[in-house]
């Protein structure tokens, strides 16, 4: 006859202790077998006695926001609670290496707003006439080599802010741009339209297309064969200046060619916009004097009327 044997669990307190963010719980277990007729699965003894075991158990603990949870929390930056700016990657875009010894770290600034994608950069240096980049735009991947002789290439950092860094991202055609023009910017063309994430292999004519409009030049024919009331509405402004499909790689040309002639942006003048007032201005004091004398005259002409009448 076969007993099988039984086990008492008796437990202790845990104690807890935090490693990486999760709380690793250990608990002390007595276990205790009492079946005199079989072995100890432990020790392989028959005597009844208790084991002591440690189990080592790992678990998601949910945050408590009690009193002292909010009396420590720290309130992130105004421009990051705005989505403005991301501090974690500004502070590694500005810091140098310690054994730079005080040498600036210099970031190229793209944002996209609404209206424009806008670049800054400092044109200070006066290097534009050594490194000229790549005058003929042809979408292959382009880094600048320094020249013997001659102050070494501009070397600056992408900046991408908050937006998202996805394959073909206009971030990117501005990173590419910035290349062209003679820039040193550490990058790679899997970001690039025309890289194929499951072939791993870079397209530069599918790059190139990108660049000089020819996919919204093949979508602005798509709509002008299908939908010709979705084409007046989206291209309004092109069908405005008189912008065909056919003038879209000769207008990008152009383009470069006056940004290479004069980079330097030229504010417009400021509008002067007067002001409008829909409320009242403020009396002044004279003002406000013959006012209280006017009503005086008029309260002592409505008495007189009526003691006459």
């Amino acid at each position: 006859m076969t007993y099988t044997p039984n086990f008492r669990f008796r437990r202790l307190p845990s104690e807890d202790s935090e490693k990486g963010g999760l709380k690793h719980s250990i608990q002390k277990t007595k276990i205790i077998a009492f079946s005199p007729l079989e072995p100890c699965w432990f020790c392989s003894s028959v005597a009844s006695h208790g084991v002591w075991v440690l189990i080592h158990r790992m678990g998601f603990v949910k945050v408590v926001e009690n009193k002292a949870y909010f009396k420590r929390y720290q309130v992130k930056f105004r421009r990051r609670q705005e989505g403005k700016t991301d501090y974690y990657a500004r502070k590694r875009l500005v810091i140098q290496d310690k054994n730079k010894y005080n040498t600036p770290k210099y970031r190229m600034i793209v944002r996209v707003t609404n209206r424009d994608i806008i670049c800054q950069l400092l044109n200070r240096f006066g290097m534009d006439k050594i490194y000229e980049g790549q005058v003929e735009v042809t979408g292959d991947e382009y880094n600048v080599e320094s020249i013997d002789g001659q102050p070494g290439a501009f070397t600056c950092y992408l900046d991408a802010g908050l937006a998202r860094t996805t394959t073909g991202n206009k971030v990117f055609g501005a990173l590419k741009g910035a290349v062209d023009g003679g820039l040193s910017i550490p990058h790679s063309t899997k970001w690039f339209p025309g890289y194929d994430s499951e072939s791993k292999e870079f397209s530069a004519e599918v790059h190139r297309k990108h660049i000089m409009g020819q996919n919204v030049a093949d979508y602005m024919r798509y709509l002008i064969e299908e939908d010709e009331d979705a084409y007046k509405k989206q291209f309004s402004q092109y069908i405005k200046n008189n912008v065909t499909p056919d003038m879209m790689e000769e207008m990008y040309k152009k383009a470069h060619a006056a940004i290479r002639e004069n980079p330097v942006y030229e504010k417009k003048p400021k509008k002067e916009v007067k002001k409008k007032r829909w409320n009242r201005p403020k009396m002044s004091l004279a003002q406000k004097k013959d006012r209280v004398a006017q009503k005086k005259a008029s309260f002592l002409r409505a008495q007189e009327r009526a003691a006459e009448s």
